[in-house]
């Protein structure tokens, strides 16, 4: 059985991780936008790597592949891709970005039978697609490949849906960790943010930090008995209310028990650590509420701006901060810790849709998609983890992608790397059957919580009858 969101994870390789390099909300952008563009070569020059007894000629073969992300995302992934067709001449990939509603807009898709053929997919998506019959199993190509195996990849980065039934790999490994604008510390007179875990701010030592960091507009920071929290010139922090996880689990709480029977955020230690990240918004103005976010520029533009000063935020938000260096002095640091080191690890997967009518093809785009040699500008720019365990194990290969370049700052590999294997656990799509429906419960509830109307303990002990209703379990872990 998968492990809950409470426990931490015992297959993790020891160093001392939508999807995808993003969130799991990484497909809901503002934007409307849906655009497709067609990435092919059909140059006879193919990369270092030559295909074992590939037959001279090949039927051309058209792939259609979808993805979200943000512009820096969708130009990455896309070069990717043309590596992969400059490779396999044969073979064209007609890219389509989704960057707002893509399991909305993948499900219309479905029902005019203009399914693609490989793509991105949120994982709890992808767990209920694929007990459906709608998503092959990949273990039934890894298991006939003579070039990679199911040992090869990291254990946390597998959506199974069943015994030997593997939905997808994510794209990528993801974790989160405080990333900081170095000039806003010094103006501050305040020491960078520690990167070890061992290191790492207290929660009392972060909330002080941040008060520290806020500046109303005459410049008074949080903790001055002249500061007014209704004119915020600058943010101490700001982070993604969804992955209130990080602190549940820090705190030592659980989002469900082992068996996905009882509803745990309702217990003392989930719900204290929800009530002390509405505290940052609510109690110490340090955090803007969800209606003051709307107002703020979001990820790089933030920090430049000096309209925040710290983000805790998923590593993915590297792509971005990698190519605002030249303008933007940032850094990383570790997530802060409540009671125990915990990091929420997370990454959306890549499928292969029962609609393909070239599952070989696919798994072969499936395959360069997957290894970093064939795709280290995704690696090198922040957006993804490699979910292959050498990438970890072997230093040398840890200097291609995780040291010596824009997106990397000091720090990364402890911040970052080292702490969602020392400290990572999963996210709940991994393993919580049922989950849209049971988020679509609790989101509601916390919002409260997050506006100040009502606090953690009342609002998850309100809907608890209503989440036990609709749990229907956990999906097994192998």
């Amino acid at each position: 059985m998968r492990k809950t969101a409470g426990l931490a994870w015992t297959g993790m390789i020891a160093l001392s991780v939508i999807v995808s390099g993003c969130s799991s909300n990484s497909g809901n952008s503002n934007t409307n936008e849906v655009s497709g563009n067609t990435v092919n070569n059909t140059s006879t020059n193919t990369a270092n790597n030559t295909v074992q007894n590939e037959p001279e000629k090949h039927d051309p073969v058209t792939l259609k592949y979808t993805f979200w992300g943000s512009p820096n995302e969708k130009k990455v992934q896309e070069a990717a891709i043309k590596s992969f067709t400059e490779k396999y001449p044969w073979i064209k990939v007609n890219t389509l970005h989704i960057p707002d509603a893509y399991t909305t807009k993948l499900t219309t898709m479905a029902s005019s039978n203009q399914m693609p053929d490989i793509g991105l997919l949120n994982g709890d998506v992808a767990l209920e697609w694929a007990s459906q019959g709608r998503i092959y199993n990949i273990l039934d190509f890894l298991n006939n490949d003579p070039d990679v195996s199911v040992n090869d990849i990291l254990p946390n980065t597998m959506y199974y849906w069943d015994e030997g039934k593997l939905a997808g790999v994510n794209g990528a490994l993801e974790a989160f960790a405080l990333f900081y604008n170095k000039d806003a510390f010094t103006d501050a007179g305040l020491p960078l943010p520690p990167t070890k875990a061992d290191e790492a701010y207290t929660w009392d030592q972060f909330v002080e930090t941040a008060q520290k960091l806020t500046l109303d507009q005459k410049g008074h920071n949080a903790l001055d008995p002249d500061f007014d929290p209704k004119a915020i010139k600058q943010f101490g922090v700001t982070m993604p209310l969804w992955a209130y996880m990080n602190g549940v689990v820090s705190n030592g709480g659980q989002f469900i028990n082992e068996d996905g029977t009882e509803f745990k955020l309702s217990d003392p230690e989930a719900a204290e650590a929800i009530q002390q990240w509405a505290d940052l918004i609510n109690k110490y103005h340090v955090a803007p509420s969800p209606t003051q976010s709307k107002n703020l520029p979001s990820g790089a533009t933030a920090l430049q701006s000096r309209k925040v000063a710290m983000t805790m935020d998923g590593q993915w938000s590297l792509v971005d901060l990698g190519a605002a260096s030249k303008k933007l002095n940032f850094g990383v640091g570790v997530a802060p810790v409540m009671k125990n080191k915990a990091t929420m690890t997370l990454g959306e997967p890549i499928v292969i849709f029962k609609d393909t009518k070239h599952p070989e093809e696919a798994w072969m785009l499936y395959k360069w998609m997957m290894n970093p040699e064939n795709t280290l500008e995704l690696q090198t720019s922040g957006l993804w983890m490699p979910v292959l365990k050498k990438w970890y194990e072997n230093e040398d290969l840890v200097s291609k992608w995780a040291a010596g370049n824009p997106a990397h700052p000091d720090g990364y590999q402890d911040a970052v790397m080292r702490n969602a294997f020392d400290n990572g656990f999963p996210n709940t799509s991994y393993y919580v059957k049922n989950l849209s429906k049971i988020n679509s419960i609790i989101d509601p509830a916390l919002e409260q919580v997050w506006l100040g109307k009502a606090t953690a303990e009342e609002a998850l002990a309100k809907i608890k009858p209503q989440v036990e209703k609709e749990l229907k379990g956990v999906y097994t872990e192998r």
